[in-house]
C-alpha cells in the first residue's frame, strides 16, 4: 500500500497542472474572442473539439488516480483479506475506549480496527507525529464501522476524532497509542 503523503503529493501535482492547462484554455479563448474586435474569430468546430479533449483529459485523469488511493483496493476486495490483527475500539462519551493501553503492529500487517459508538457520531483518525493524517473513517451508532489499513512505516500513531462532536469533541485525542515496529 502506498503511503498516503505519496499519493497526495501525486495528485496535487496531477491536478495542478491539470488546472494550469484548463486556465491556460479559458485565456486563450478569452484573447481569441476579443482580438481585433471580431466575432467568431474561434470556429464552434474548434471549440467543441478543446472541450471534448479538457473532459476527455478530466476523466482520463480521475480515473487514472483512483487506483493510486491506498485503500480502494482493499475495500473492493475486502473479502479477499484477512487482518492480521483486530483492534476492537468503543467510543462513547467522547473518549476512546481502547482494548489494551498501547496498540502494537509490525509493518506490513493488516490491521482491522473496528469502531463502535455507543452514543454520537464520531470520527476516528489515525496521524502521525507531524499531524499528517494517515487514515480515518466516520464512525455512526448503531452501523458498523471498519477500517482496514496497512501500515508501510514504522512509527508512533496518534488516534484522534475526526468529526464534530460537540464541545467535548476537540479532547478527543490519544498521543502515540499505536506502535508499528519494524
Amino acid at each position: 500500500m502506498v503511503d498516503s503523503t505519496v499519493v497526495l503529493n501525486g495528485q496535487t501535482i496531477a491536478y495542478t497542472i491539470y488546472a494550469i492547462v484548463v486556465l491556460l484554455f479559458m485565456a486563450w479563448f478569452a484573447v481569441k474572442i476579443t482580438s481585433n474586435g471580431k466575432a467568431g474569430v474561434l470556429s464552434d468546430k474548434l471549440f467543441a473539439v478543446l472541450v471534448t479533449l479538457l473532459i476527455i483529459m478530466g476523466v482520463s485523469l480521475h480515473i487514472a488516480t483512483s487506483t493510486t488511493i491506498p485503500w480502494v483496493t482493499i475495500d473492493l476486495n475486502r473479502s479477499d483479506y484477512t487482518p492480521d490483527k483486530v483492534v476492537n475500539i468503543t467510543v462513547e462519551k467522547h473518549q476512546f475506549k481502547l482494548p489494551e493501553e498501547q496498540i502494537t503492529a509490525k509493518v506490513g500487517d493488516l490491521v482491522l480496527f473496528d469502531v463502535t459508538s455507543e452514543d454520537l457520531t464520531y470520527g476516528f483518525g489515525v496521524f502521525r507525529d507531524d499531524n499528517t493524517m494517515v487514515c480515518q473513517m466516520q464512525v455512526v451508532p448503531g452501523h458498523r464501522n471498519d477500517l482496514l489499513w496497512k501500515f508501510e512505516k514504522p512509527g508512533k500513531y496518534t488516534i484522534r476524532s475526526t468529526e464534530y462532536s460537540g464541545p467535548a469533541g476537540h479532547q478527543m485525542i490519544i498521543k502515540d497509542v499505536i506502535t508499528i515496529t519494524e
